[in-house]
């Protein structure tokens, strides 16, 4: 039997795709899960979104982790005492953004008990345990390429994510045309389509309650594996999807990763 995953919580869709290709690499049984209400657009393209309220999957995340071999935490840092204190498996707590940014003191009592500690961006790691590490997001490549047809020079696109103005500043700057979408407005499997008719994707976020997301969002990367030009928070411009995003290299890492905390490798 291949080494047994469980992902409690799938946050940008990250999950899903670690999952897919770390079992299509390595034939791994990896099981996904989140919440129904967490996943507007269909991320869970691996896996499964159940419908259940905050309380009832707790329960399930605790129940599933019992036949794990290990226990891959996104976000949901609060899941993970539990799980070592009821089962003693190996766990990895890995944080994907403003679950963690600046609030590595405050949830000590929570990563402190996971066996692995990761982050999806650099500058996450700023105020971190000396033993987290960054593993980059990967993309879908089965999904996020190139569609066929024609792609409006100087178009861009961007969300609605509290950065408008600035997006707009940017867009003007580089002589570009900006369409706005409403976030979870288009589902997972039909971005491609929609990122493939433009020539740029503006990345510019302020999440609610927070500073400028400084890294290249997961939507950003997969607007790059569209063909899209990216430019980031800096109005830096980013072309092709960096090889630490290709979802092989990722799956090979954390292949590793669980080999080494189960005592495999």
């Amino acid at each position: 039997m291949g080494l047994r995953v469980l992902h409690i919580w799938n946050t940008a869709g990250v999950a899903s795709v670690i999952a897919k290709f770390v079992d299509r690499e390595f034939q791994t049984k990896s099981t996904v899960i989140t919440r129904r209400a967490a996943d507007r657009v269909g991320l869970t393209s691996y896996g499964t979104a159940y419908g259940d309220g905050a309380a009832r999957f707790f329960l399930r995340a605790l129940q599933m982790s019992k036949g794990a071999d290990v226990v891959h935490v996104h976000s949901l840092d609060r899941v993970v005492p539990w799980v070592k204190q009821l089962y003693g498996k190996p766990v990895v707590m890995h944080y994907h953004g403003t679950d963690i940014e600046g609030r590595w003191e405050e949830k000590r009592p929570r990563w402190s008990r996971a066996d692995f500690i990761a982050v999806s961006t650099p500058n996450l790691l700023e105020g971190a345990p000396a033993g987290a590490i960054y593993v980059p997001n990967p993309v879908d490549t089965d999904l996020f390429r190139p569609a066929p047809g024609p792609r409006a020079a100087g178009s861009a696109l961007s969300f609605h994510y509290g950065m408008d103005a600035d997006a707009e500043a940017v867009a003007q700057r580089l002589g570009l045309s900006i369409t706005w979408l409403e976030r979870w407005s288009v589902s997972h499997d039909q971005m491609p389509q929609v990122l493939s008719k433009y020539a740029y994707y503006v990345d510019l976020r302020k999440p609610p309650s927070h500073g400028v997301a400084r890294s290249v969002g997961k939507a950003a990367l997969e607007a790059l594996a569209c063909g899209c030009s990216v430019v980031d928070w800096t109005g830096g411009v980013h072309r092709g999807l960096p090889e630490e995003n290709e979802p092989r290299s990722v799956a090979a890492k954390w292949h590793e990763v669980y080999s080494k905390l189960i005592g495999g490798g």
